[in-house]
């Protein structure tokens, strides 16, 4: 009989497991691509293989990659723990993104499936000089995670759980966001959400919002995506509609910083002014940040603080995650509460 691990963790992340690769392109490759620029779009393999044809000639960077997974690499490295569910192939990807996650010090423990007709997810990731991404999706097996994929124990491990929104586009993967959400209500696990990106919102933001209000302690989300769930143009109605669904949000504003939404009082919290190169993994990392801060026992303006800081660092790289331990800097940053 397996022994059961029981050691504590920060948080249960659950999303796409995707190995991302990463190139430096100029605008016109968006356009000639048929591209829909600063968006992620859902492609089948032969279409992204196209776009990686096109790209013979630029040197890519590949490493593991997904939402949830970037933000449990942020938040290791700012000192805390974590595991991810996320479905990986028996193929050399899934063994790259295996070991990333495990050198990361985050744990992987769902089964790979072995499957020959659909290898492990890619997504390609355009960055253009004005330091927009844009993002060509092929999901590969990560659509065949699913609610039994989901190990009750090892959320009851953590104190708060990540789902990502990018999961509901898929049944099976709809059924594993609603496992552990469900799972982290019957323990008092703390439900965390995020809208991963404005087409998910256009498309299922009826859906959202009741996710939100039945399931969620604390919602992330970028300005975009917040006037889109509420149908206002106003960033700050936005927020205050936000506030009556649910009792904690963090919403993202490019160079401003964010708005903290915390019992339905608004609160702004500054950015950290720098010069951007690329912004893939900005808000990954700041949801990152603020995941540590909160499970490590800092304010929800100190918890921003924090994912500020981060994200201001990972737009001045190519790529979506910092390098190397950044657990340092944690208490000097968090004390400067910018508000």
């Amino acid at each position: 009989m397996t022994a059961v691990n029981t050691q504590k963790l920060d948080v249960f992340g659950v999303g796409n497991a995707l190995v991302d690769i990463q190139a430096f392109v100029e605008e016109d490759f968006i356009s000639k691509n048929s591209l829909q620029k600063s968006r992620m779009t859902l492609m089948d393999a032969q279409t992204q293989g196209g776009i990686l044809h096109n790209l013979e000639h630029i040197p890519l960077q590949m490493r593991s990659g997904g939402s949830t997974a970037n933000s449990l690499i942020a938040i290791a490295q700012s000192g805390g723990t974590g595991i991810f569910a996320g479905k990986v192939a028996k193929d050399p990807n899934g063994e790259l993104y295996r070991q990333n996650m495990l050198d990361s010090k985050i744990e992987f423990n769902v089964v790979p499936i072995s499957r020959e007709n659909k290898p492990t997810g890619t997504c390609v990731v355009l960055t253009t000089p004005d330091a927009e991404r844009t993002m060509c999706t092929n999901l590969g097996v990560s659509i065949n995670l699913s609610a039994s994929d989901i190990d009750a124990e090892e959320v009851k491990r953590c104190k708060y759980s990540y789902i990502e929104g990018y999961l509901w586009s898929g049944l099976h993967t709809k059924g594993a966001c609603i496992q552990a959400m469900e799972d982290s209500r019957r323990q008092d696990v703390k439900v965390c959400f995020t809208l991963s990106d404005q087409f998910l919102v256009d498309q299922f933001a009826d859906d959202f919002r009741q996710l939100v209000s039945n399931y969620c302690d604390v919602l992330f989300c970028n300005a975009d995506e917040a006037r889109s769930l509420c149908g206002i143009e106003s960033l700050e109605e936005s927020a205050i509609k936000i506030g009556d669904l649910v009792e904690t949000a963090f919403i993202t504003n490019s160079e401003a910083g964010c708005l903290v939404v915390k019992d339905q009082t608004i609160t702004p919290v500054k950015g950290f002014p720098v010069k951007a190169i690329d912004t893939v993994g900005a808000g990954d990392t700041f949801a990152g940040g603020v995941l540590f801060g909160l499970s490590h026992g800092y304010d929800h303006i100190q918890a921003a603080t924090w994912g500020n800081y981060l994200a201001s660092h990972v737009v001045q790289i190519q790529g979506p995650r910092l390098e190397g331990s950044w657990a340092d800097k944690v208490e000097q940053v968090v004390m400067l509460n910018q508000v």
